[in-house]
């Protein structure tokens, strides 16, 4: 009989919380598949600066050009699709190897800690430090993603630290 203990039940755990940021990824990628435009406005927007009360000092640093608007998010788009199917094949590893020993399940955390290294790029290297930090975003009324960008992060971090622990025996 499969009796479930706490060593499977720690490796479960992690293969669901890797399936959940997995459906996220999913989602967000529809998204933007599906209403390009609505995200590619706020990206326009953070970029161009013309919504936050930035000092006139910093607005050198806008970028105005709507053809680098949309290679800049057609770059974090690409990004997304990355971590989204780098998490679903960590996912499917985790998996895939739950009844191994514990040398081999921790060797298939590779795919897993790959996508949220890139998602925690995204949502705190290009949201909360280039976004903040360079463009100001922090300053936009209508536009600033910093507090969900950072509970994004707040998420995915402690998640990695988790999922990269090696408990199982």
């Amino acid at each position: 009989m499969n009796i479930l203990n706490t060593d499977k039940l720690i490796r479960y755990s992690k293969v669901i919380l890797m399936a959940y940021i997995s459906f996220f990824g999913l989602l967000v990628i529809i998204h933007n598949f599906t209403d390009y435009n609505a995200n590619y406005t706020y990206v326009a927007h953070i970029l161009s600066m013309d919504t936050t009360t930035a000092s006139e000092s910093i607005k050198y640093r806008a970028i105005e050009t709507p053809m680098i608007h949309h290679r800049i998010y057609w770059f974090i788009i690409t990004m997304e699709v990355t971590y989204t199917v780098l998490c679903l094949i960590g996912t499917y590893q985790l998996l895939r190897h739950i009844n191994a020993p514990a040398e081999v399940f921790h060797e298939a955390k590779k795919f897993s800690i790959m996508g949220i290294l890139a998602a925690i790029f995204i949502y705190y290297v290009c949201l909360q430090t280039v976004g903040v930090e360079w463009f100001d975003m922090d300053t936009s009324q209508s536009w600033n993603a910093k507090d969900w960008a950072r509970h994004i992060v707040d998420f995915m971090f402690p998640v990695m630290i988790y999922i990269s622990l090696k408990v199982e025996h």
